[in-house]
Order: C-alpha cells, then structure tokens, then sequence
C-alpha cells in the first residue's frame, strides 16, 4: 500500500511539475495565437478582402512566392470559386539563387508546388507556417540523381532573416498565420518559382539538373491560374 502511495504521489509530482515547466516556457497553441493577433489582423485584412468581394476567410487560399522579385502573393477564391488577388507582402530575407533546393545546408529555398503542413504558434522568428519540402517530385528527382539529406523544415516565417525560408516580418507572418488557421491547411496551395514567369522568362542556366526545364513548366502551368495583377490591384 506504502508503495502505491509514492508510486501515486510521484505520478502527481510529474504532472505538476509539466505544467508548471509548460507555463513557465509559455508556450501557446495555434487558438490561443489567432485569439491573441486575429483582431488585429481581421482590421487589416477584412477590408482588403471585401474590396476585391472575397469572402473573408475564404473557402481556398494559394501564396505565391518569387524569388527573384522578393514578392510573396496571396490569392483567395471568391463565391464563384475563381482565385482572386488579395494582395502581395515584400519577402524581406530569403538566401541563395535561381535553382530548386537540392540538400540540406545548399541555402536554396525550394522550388515547386507545395501545401502548408503545419502552423508553428511557438516559433523562434514570431510565428511560421511549415511548406511541404520536400514533396514527392523532390522526393523522385533526389532518387534519380542519387541525392539523399535533402533538408526539411523550409519556414515562412517572421523577422527579417532567412537561410532556406522566407522572412516576411513580424506583421505579415501574423497575416498568414491566423488566415491558413481560420482557411483550413488542407485548402492552401503554395507556389514557390525563381522569378514570376507571367512576366519574364529565367535566362538558361548552365549545369543544372535536366529534370529543371520540366519543373518549370509545371510551374508555369500552375501559375496560369493567377493572372498577373495589375498596377491597381496592388
């Protein structure tokens, strides 16, 4: 009986002492960081969204990034289902050059078509959404060419520094953070392309793997969706 007692009293301790140390960290969860900023951002967003009348938060969302032209572009549908130009954000930090990313420590942030598999409430730069690195193409393409360690972890993230992530500050990682929330994972698309390929081509690239030409295509397939906005949707 004596036995069970300290055995009871230990488990008691256990759980006293992962509270107090999750309190103290002060970790949050996903809901409690969209109570805390979603006021803030509905005042910035809600506006923006209902002068493009796009139901906020939307039924289907797609960001967009550039990395060429540093840009990340966010597009929702509207009642009909067509995506619609919400508005775009400045990367602020982002390292290495044209090129998908081939391994882990290369510094490239990928490129292709991904989804976001996580929210990250407890980030080191604010806040972050994970994307899909690598995804299945990667995946074949690193078999292909006898690649392994290819990396993972590929944020978008706050602040203002990156190496493999996109840095979009503070504010706008609020933005995307608490509108993927309230959208649903499952309903985002994410493009990440070396430069907008609306706008311009990529100059041919000397010794690069022979699969890229193809990933390109796909991209600009994909791409086709979203028309170039103009200067007033801006």
């Amino acid at each position: 009986m004596r036995a069970t007692r300290w055995l009871m009293a230990g488990v008691v301790l256990a759980l006293v002492t992962a509270i107090a140390v999750t309190r103290t960290n002060g970790e949050k969860t996903v809901s409690q960081r969209v109570a805390q900023y979603g006021a803030v951002v509905d005042q910035r967003l809600a506006p923006v969204f209902a002068s493009r009348n796009i139901p906020y938060p939307p039924t289907r969302l797609a960001l967009i990034g550039f990395k060429g032209e540093r840009v990340l572009e966010v597009w929702a549908t509207d009642k009909d289902g067509t995506y619609r130009f919400v508005k775009s954000y400045p990367i602020l930090g982002a390292s290495g050059k044209p090129g998908p990313k081939l391994r882990q420590g290369d510094g490239q942030v990928p490129e292709g078509i991904y989804r976001i598999e996580l929210l990250n409430p407890n980030s080191l730069y604010h806040l972050s959404l994970r994307v899909s690195y690598p995804n299945d193409f990667d995946r074949q393409q690193a078999e292909r060419d006898g690649r392994s360690d290819l990396g993972g972890d590929i944020m978008i993230h706050g602040g203002a520094g990156s190496s493999g992530c996109l840095a979009m500050g503070d504010e706008a990682a609020e933005d995307l953070f608490v509108l993927a929330a309230r959208t649903g994972l499952a309903k985002i698309v994410v493009i990440l392309s070396p430069i907008d390929f609306r706008r311009r081509d990529l100059p041919r690239q000397t010794a690069q793997p022979t699969w890229i030409p193809g990933l390109y295509t796909d991209i600009r397939k994909a791409l086709s969706v979203f028309p170039k906005p103009t200067t007033l949707d801006s």
